[in-house]
């Protein structure tokens, strides 16, 4: 049974949603504060967190930044209608994905669904050996599917789930674009809708993490209008 966090400030959202996600099976933990949720993070991760922006004493913004320090765990953002920009830096500091308000309990528990899927197959290697799951080697990139590692020239990089299929998609086919469309289709189920921006700031959140190690990082390629292709080093 997966432990799914919620943070919110607004109690009505967290009781309802937690009573979808009970009723779907997961085990919910809840909090009212983003500071309340870090302290209890420290003690025990949950297997997915599900956090609002606008909080009091910590925000969603400093909580996710927090949580990436010591974890690669799913984190959905949950965003006002007018909060674009929040969104987008949320994706780049590396959220997986996002729900805004007023949103769907339906659309919401897929994504976490969706999320929790990708997880678990690559933390358990319950998959079938395929080109997917695969040692690959291109250059100086390594990527094990099924311990969720990479690493650049010899050293980690440490990804989120979606940044990690993102990066597998692309260097599968060094040379050949992916559209943004196709790259959507890697890293969302069908029913969940994204657009060109969600996209967008994932491969600008998985370029920040690879120049971390290495500064002249260039192996991801944005062809304008087309899409992004890996280029072999």
């Amino acid at each position: 049974m997966a432990r799914i966090a919620l943070v919110d400030d607004d109690r009505n959202i967290l009781t309802s949603v937690a009573m979808t996600l009970e009723a779907e099976g997961f085990e919910v933990e809840t909090y009212n504060d983003g500071q309340s949720a870090y302290d209890a993070f420290t003690r025990r991760m949950p297997d997915m967190a599900v956090l609002d922006i606008k909080m009091p004493r910590m925000d969603g913004m400093d909580l996710l930044q927090r949580i990436r320090q010591k974890t690669s765990m799913p984190v959905i953002f949950l965003t006002s209608k007018d909060d674009e920009i929040d969104e987008v830096l949320g994706l780049r500091m590396g959220a997986d994905d996002y729900v805004k308000k007023p949103f769907s309990q339906r659309l919401l528990v897929e994504r976490i669904r969706a999320l929790l899927r990708r997880q678990d197959a690559i933390a358990t290697g319950e998959v079938a050996v395929t080109e997917e799951t695969k040692i690959m080697e291109r250059g100086h990139l390594r990527m094990d599917p099924l311990r969720h590692s990479v690493s650049w020239k010899g050293l980690d990089v440490s990804l989120t789930v979606t940044e990690f299929m993102l990066l597998q998609a692309l260097a599968q086919r060094p040379g050949f674009v992916k559209s943004r469309d196709q790259l959507m289709d890697v890293a969302y189920d069908d029913q969940v809708y994204v657009d060109d921006r969600t996209i967008d700031s994932h491969i600008k959140r998985l370029r920040k993490k690879m120049r971390s190690v290495d500064d002249e990082f260039s192996a991801i390629e944005t062809l304008y209008g087309i899409g992004y292709r890996y280029n072999e080093a």
